[in-house]
């Protein structure tokens, strides 16, 4: 298929043109470079320079002719969403919009959407599945739940099939080292480790010790990128076989805490990595996992490289190679 990778510059959708391009499938990269880097871009794809707030713009590239798209172009910081609602607003709601109309127009009908697990809010059981009821407790995880129904109204009234993948903590980087454009400004937890490891930071802070976990500290469920890059695959393979619509969590079943990670980055990087131990961030719930069973049982998807290990190592690789 022809694919047309929104947000294809930046950290997962860089991960995604490669998987993509491994399936054998024709790759056109459309980013803005807000936060995406030329670093990360294939010199096999072809590369559109262009924002999603432009309507002009996105309606241009559709117009070259695709199969399907991916949408990885919105912005994520959940804190940031909080106090920048208007920011969000826009890019989010807007620009997503602006995705959709210029692909139905230029029919264009299969879309891979790049959820998140925020939309669930605080877990009422665990581990979350597909069904768990959705209650965004920040503004960028509002603006997710809003576009899969915005999403679900296009696919009834203009047949545009889609899948929401809703991710829970993306981490790692590709694992054969070719992609390793670092993210701009990380808010996660392993790039705040890795920045300590490598020396950019002094030290980082860990918030609360104090949870009902195994070691007092919150509980996440990491899935390295190349696995959900993967997703995005079988995804968009499923829609184009099945002709329908498809919500799925990805995530590993598996939770790591906090000072689990800490540890194994310490070990695997032979580095110190300085941590304080300060008070609870609100609204940080003590544990969030998902089951992925969904995506097993219609995708046939199984995170292959979301052990603790392949995290760390291949995010550690990418920050020395950046030192080079």
């Amino acid at each position: 298929m022809k694919v047309l990778v929104i947000g294809g510059a930046g950290y997962i959708g860089s991960h995604v043109v490669k998987e993509m391009m491994k399936a054998g499938h024709s790759v056109t990269v459309f980013d803005n470079l807000s936060s995406g880097l030329r670093q990360n871009l294939f010199a096999q794809n072809d590369f559109i320079h262009g924002d999603i707030l432009i309507p002009a713009e996105i309606e241009s590239a559709f117009a070259r002719g695709f199969d399907a798209f991916v949408h990885l172009a919105a912005f994520k910081a959940a804190g940031e969403s909080m106090i920048e609602p208007e920011k969000y607003s826009v890019n989010n709601l807007i620009g997503t919009i602006n995705i959709m109309n210029a692909a139905v127009k230029f029919n264009c009908k299969k879309m891979v959407f790049s959820s998140s697990a925020a939309t669930f809010g605080s877990p009422e059981y665990l581990p979350m599945d597909e069904n768990h009821p959705q209650n965004p407790e920040n503004y960028y995880g509002f603006t997710k739940l809003e576009i899969e129904r915005i999403m679900k109204w296009y696919d009834q009234l203009k047949g545009l099939r889609f899948a929401a993948l809703r991710y829970f903590n993306a981490a790692g980087y590709d694992p054969d080292g070719e992609v390793i454009g670092l993210e701009q400004n990380p808010a996660n937890l392993l790039p705040r480790i890795m920045e300590v490891a490598i020396g950019m930071k002094t030290g980082m802070k860990v918030f609360g010790t104090d949870y009902d976990t195994r070691d007092g500290t919150c509980i996440r469920d990491y899935v390295h990128v190349t696995d959900l890059a993967d997703a995005h695959v079988k995804a968009l393979e499923y829609i184009d076989k099945n002709d329908k619509s498809l919500s799925l969590n990805l995530g590993t079943e598996k939770g790591t805490t906090v000072l689990e990670l800490l540890n194994a980055a310490r070990k695997i990087t032979g580095k110190e990595i300085p941590a304080e131990n300060v008070e609870r961030r609100p609204g940080d719930p003590a544990c969030l996992y998902t089951t992925n069973k969904m995506a097993k049982e219609l995708l046939g998807w199984e995170p292959k490289y979301s052990d603790v290990e392949t995290l760390i190592s291949s995010t550690w690789n990418a920050y020395l190679k950046n030192q080079k």
